[in-house]
């Protein structure tokens, strides 16, 4: 999955009520690649998007993560410590020689 992609789940599962903007701003995205990367996180099943019903500003959106996406947002982060955790050991052992 793409770091992109991996980023917007974070964000989302931070603040579940943050608008396109704010997410764009948060990530360095333009509007239009938040929007992508959203509609192609909920294709994948990974996030739900639902507009507040109540809400007289419609435009508001709810993400939120399914189990599937929480379970995929953790399987990264763990490859992402796995690899880091590689690359200390590495330096660890340049280091001493």
């Amino acid at each position: 999955m793409k770091k992109d992609f991996f980023d917007v789940l974070r964000k989302v599962h931070q603040n579940p009520v943050a608008t396109q903007r704010s997410l764009a701003k948060e990530l360095n995205f333009s509007l239009g690649k938040i929007n992508y990367c959203l509609r192609e996180l909920k294709k994948k099943g990974l996030i739900k998007i639902s507009n507040f019903q109540k809400s007289s500003d419609k435009v508001k959106y709810l993400y939120v993560l399914t189990p599937q996406g929480i379970s995929e947002k953790t399987k990264i982060t763990l490859r992402f410590l796995k690899q880091k955790m590689k690359e200390y050991e590495e330096l660890k052992k340049e280091i001493k020689k």
